[in-house]
């Protein structure tokens, strides 16, 4: 799927779509009913290639309706084997709307998206375009499909490697892929292997990687940005500093046993999703690299598997983590917290962050709690909180806060440790963000999603098929390049 930007002239072939409300005529006597509905425009031979674009009703609309109708588009158009449609965007109801423009192209990219690389015959992918048309291109016009593209391509990226299985991306070949990948979008990578990781005291990562004989990666990616912080002295007077960056970090355990804690053959299956929060800080710098924001902003993959062996962790353990802080095993199956602790220690002490933000599928009690339309959020700062809703609101990637008050620590105490890494089901997804909490310097501004309900589906929806969502990155991009206003 591919968006351009054209004229009336430069798209004078292609089948035009009309975006209508529920109710309106596409022919006499034969209104609109139904969201993403298309029916073909009477005439001659020239009209007969403009189609009405249902929308449904007028008075339950928002912005992710035109998402919504945008990715049903791209599907309406795959099916029926055309390679190029039109939408004018100086009709009603886009006219003067770059929030309802950027939707539909939105929804058209991710509506398109489809995983087939593993088949032995893939799917006949034929490409589509869609004409934007616009009487006279101007600076927002091109601005705003750079973005759409950016951001969607991030998405799909996100997706297309959340999909790939347990036997394809495991932590080692997770950093081999990534290292060419960062090249060529200009960022600067490294990755910290076991012996790295193992002199900077990441004992929590290690703990949980030392039962699979492909050992735990953190892979760090840098865009540098352009900002520079206060003045610091010098001969001349004149240096600065880097500013400090935004930090978001993603747990991509590659497979999920539940190690010693074993995982049922249900609950098992899937578990190449347990990667979805890396897949989405890495889908979230592609899009960085492209858009090339201002400020510096630096991802980090807690790469692992949670595997079983004569090797591998288990219940009663007490580990070190990086911060010098130690933690009993209560679960094996609890392995998420333990690799985002020590990504969190690394982030403080290498980057002196602006803020951390971090993603992770981390409890399956946040699905019980939020089912699959939005997101648990806590973290330690109100500001950083809300904008973050705020974001997601607007881009429908939708959160809600959980508390993490104090007294929550009393489930995770710990009696022959600092603390434990599990408690009982009581506040299960509360208890996975306190865990991570005792990592945090209270200075530092940090938020915790718990993707674990939003990060794949079990049937199609308008603009995102069955399978990984790529949640998170459109989420990002909002809050790093409009409430930062980092461009």
């Amino acid at each position: 799927m591919n968006i351009r930007l054209s004229t009336q002239r430069q798209a004078s072939q292609a089948p035009r779509f009309e975006p209508a409300w529920a109710g309106e005529e596409a022919s006499p006597g034969l209104p609109l009913k139904d969201l993403g509905e298309i029916l073909a425009r009477p005439g001659g031979e020239r009209s007969a290639r403009r189609f009405a674009l249902g929308l449904g009703a007028k008075e339950k609309a928002r912005t992710d309706t035109f998402r919504c109708a945008g990715g049903l588009l791209a599907k309406w158009l795959a099916k029926h084997d055309i390679a190029e449609a039109a939408v004018d965007f100086d009709a009603e109801p886009l006219r003067g709307q770059a929030d309802r423009q950027a939707a539909l192209l939105e929804g058209f990219l991710l509506g398109g998206f489809r995983f087939d690389l593993r088949k032995s015959s893939p799917g006949k992918r034929r490409p589509v375009v869609l004409h934007a048309l616009v009487g006279k291109a101007r600076p927002e016009h091109q601005a705003l499909l750079r973005r759409v593209e950016a951001v969607c391509g991030g998405v799909n990226l996100a997706r297309e490697w959340a999909h790939e299985p347990p036997n394809v991306i495991r932590p080692v070949t997770l950093a081999r892929r990534i290292a060419p990948w960062a090249k060529r979008c200009g960022l600067a990578c490294r990755v910290l292997d076991e012996k790295q990781l193992t002199k900077i005291g990441a004992g929590a990562i290690l703990a949980v990687g030392q039962g699979s004989d492909s050992p735990p990666r953190l892979i760090v990616l840098e865009h540098r940005g352009s900002l520079r912080g206060r003045q610091r002295g010098t001969r001349s007077g004149r240096a600065s500093r880097p500013e400090s960056p935004v930090v978001l970090i993603g747990k991509a355990i590659t497979f999920d046993t539940g190690g010693y804690t074993l995982k049922d053959r249900v609950g098992m299956v899937g578990m190449k999703y347990d990667k979805c929060g890396g897949m989405a800080v890495l889908g979230a710098m592609q899009a960085v690299a492209a858009l090339k924001p201002r400020t510096p902003v630096v991802g980090i993959i807690a790469a692992a598997e949670n595997m079983i062996s004569g090797g591998a962790y288990r219940p009663n353990d007490i580990i070190t983590t990086m911060s010098g802080k130690t933690v009993e095993i209560i679960s094996a199956d609890a392995e998420g917290r333990l690799v985002l602790a020590d990504a969190l220690t690394y982030a403080q002490r290498e980057y002196q962050p602006r803020c951390m933000i971090n993603l992770a599928t981390l409890t399956g009690g946040v699905s019980v709690a939020l089912g699959n339309l939005r997101a648990g959020l806590m973290g330690n700062n109100d500001a950083l909180c809300s904008g973050l809703f705020s974001c997601g609101e607007r881009v429908h990637e939708r959160l809600w806060r959980l508390p993490l008050d104090d007294e929550y620590f009393d489930l995770i105490a710990g009696d022959d440790s600092d603390f434990k890494n599990s408690a009982e089901r009581l506040a299960h997804a509360i208890v996975g963000g306190i865990f991570l909490k005792q990592f945090v310097d209270a200075r530092v501004p940090w938020a915790h999603l718990d993707i674990a309900g939003t990060a794949h589906v079990d049937r199609d929806q308008p603009y995102c098929p069955k399978g990984a969502t790529g949640f998170g990155v459109r989420l990002l991009l909002e809050h790093l390049l409009n409430t930062n206003a980092t461009l």
